[in-house]
C-alpha cells in the first residue's frame, strides 16, 4: 500500500470510527463520555442490577420482585415493567394539632405494601401479600417507570426547579406547580410523588421496599402489618447485600443514558409545535439542565426529559393517596423522555395509549386536555406521532 493510500485509509477509517462513537445512544447504553473506567463499573452495575435474589440469598420475607430487572426490563435492563404495585397511606385535610395531614402508615407497613411473600413466611403466617390496614384511606396501583436519565435528573440542580414553581399561581395561567419535599425539607424529584431527593436514595430504599433485600444504609426490614416477622422466616443477616453491590447498582442506574429523540419528520414537527401551543410544554418542560456532578459525563449537560419535577393537581379523577406533602390529587410531571418505549401510561398504567392519557389529564392540565380536544384528528395524530418520537 502506498503512503499516500495509506494516509487516505487510515483517515477513512478513524472517520468511519468517530462516527461509530457518536451514534446516539440506544436504549441500556451509558450516558456518552464515559471513561474506561467508568464503563466498566456501569458494565459491572449492569450485571448486579439483573441479579436475581432467593430467600436464600436475602428475598423477603415480602417483596415485589425478585430482582431490579423484574421491574425494570422492557425493551431492555432499565426500562419500564408490566406490574403494578399497590401503595397506601391515609389523608386527614384537618388533622390534629401537631400533626401533618399525611400518615404514610409506616409503622403499619407502609406505604409500599408488597404483593410477595416467601415460603417460610406463607407457611408462619398463611398469607399471599400484606394486608393493607384498615387505617388506610387510599391505595393506589404504581407501575414501573423506565429510569432511563435519572443521573441526569439527578444532577438538575434544586435552583432549577424551583425556579419553575408558582404555588399561588402569581402568573394567573392556571398552573401553580410547587416541589414536594422530603421529611427532612430537602426538595424532592424522585418517585410519582416527587418525595425523594436523591437518586442514591432512591436506589437504597428500593432493594428493601421492593426485594425486601437489606443494604448498609437500609438495614430496617420492616414489619408485618407493625409486628415483627415470625422467627425463622428472615434467616439472611442484615445487611443482606455488601456496600459494593449497592454501589455498583446505583452506578449502572445513574449512567443509563436517557433514549435520544428521534428524527422528526413533517407530521412529528407539526405535532411539537401543537404540543407547545395548546400548553402541554408549562409543565413538561423540554430540556433541563444538569449542574456540577463528580461524574463528568453528567455535569453541565442538557437533557431532554420533558419535565419540570414539581407537583401539579391532576383532578380528583386521578386522586389516590397522599404522600409527605404531596396532596391525593397531585402529581410529579412525568418526564417522557423515552415515552415512545412504553405501552401503558400514568402512574398506575391505566392508559393504553398516549392519546388516552392525555384525555386522563384534569385540574391544572385541564384547559391544555380541552385545547387538545378542540384540534382536528390530524393535529392530534401529530401530537402523538411527536410523542412517539421521545
Amino acid at each position: 500500500m502506498s503512503g499516500r493510500l495509506a494516509v487516505w485509509f487510515a483517515v477513512v477509517t478513524l472517520g468511519a470510527l468517530s462516527t461509530a462513537c457518536r451514534r446516539p445512544p440506544r436504549p441500556g447504553d451509558p450516558v456518552p463520555g464515559l471513561s474506561k473506567a467508568e464503563r466498566a463499573r456501569f458494565d459491572s452495575g449492569r450485571v448486579a442490577f439483573d441479579n436475581i435474589f432467593t430467600p436464600a440469598t436475602g428475598l423477603g420475607p415480602l417483596f415485589n420482585a425478585d430482582g431490579c430487572a423484574e421491574c425494570h426490563e422492557e425493551p431492555v435492563a432499565g426500562g419500564a415493567g408490566d406490574e403494578i404495585e399497590r401503595h397506601a397511606a391515609a389523608f386527614h385535610p384537618t388533622p390534629p394539632a401537631g400533626t401533618r395531614p399525611c400518615d404514610e402508615l409506616v409503622a403499619l407497613g407502609g406505604p409500599v405494601f408488597q404483593q410477595r411473600v416467601t415460603p417460610a413466611l406463607r407457611a408462619a403466617v398463611g398469607i399471599d401479600s400484606e394486608p393493607v390496614p384498615p387505617e388506610a384511606t387510599a391505595i393506589a396501583g404504581r407501575s414501573s417507570p423506565d429510569i432511563f436519565g435519572f443521573g441526569l435528573l439527578d444532577a438538575v440542580p434544586d435552583s432549577e426547579i424551583l425556579s419553575r414553581a408558582d404555588p399561588d399561581d402569581r402568573d394567573h395561567d392556571g398552573i401553580s406547580g410547587r416541589p414536594n419535599r422530603f421529611f427532612d425539607g430537602r426538595v424532592g424529584r424522585f418517585g410519582r410523588k416527587a418525595l425523594v431527593p436523591t437518586l442514591r436514595e432512591f436506589n437504597d430504599g428500593a432493594t428493601a421496599a421492593e426485594q425486601g433485600v437489606t443494604n448498609p444504609v437500609a438495614l430496617d426490614e420492616g414489619t408485618f402489618g407493625g409486628r415483627p416477622f415470625p422467627p425463622g422466616t428472615d434467616p439472611t443477616p442484615e445487611p443482606e447485600i455488601s456496600r459494593e453491590t449497592i454501589d455498583l447498582v446505583d452506578f449502572f442506574v445513574r449512567l443509563l443514558a436517557p433514549p435520544s429523540p428521534l428524527k422528526l419528520n413533517r407530521q412529528a414537527r407539526q405535532g411539537r409545535a401543537a404540543f407547545d401551543s395548546i400548553g402541554c410544554a408549562a409543565c413538561h418542560v423540554a430540556a433541563l439542565r444538569t449542574g456540577d456532578s463528580p461524574i463528568p459525563a453528567l455535569a453541565h449537560r442538557t437533557v431532554a426529559a420533558y419535565t419540570d419535577l414539581l407537583l401539579h393537581d391532576m383532578g380528583p379523577e386521578l386522586a389516590d393517596i397522599c404522600l409527605a406533602n404531596a396532596t391525593p390529587s397531585e402529581f410529579r410531571t412525568e418526564p417522557l423522555m423515552g415515552v415512545r418505549l412504553m405501552t401503558r401510561f400514568l402512574h398506575d398504567g391505566r392508559a393504553t395509549t398516549l392519546e388516552q392519557a392525555i384525555e386522563l389529564h384534569n385540574g391544572e392540565a385541564a384547559r391544555a386536555r380541552e385545547r387538545f380536544r378542540t384540534l382536528t384528528a390530524e393535529e392530534r395524530a401529530a401530537v402523538v406521532a411527536f410523542l412517539k418520537t421521545l
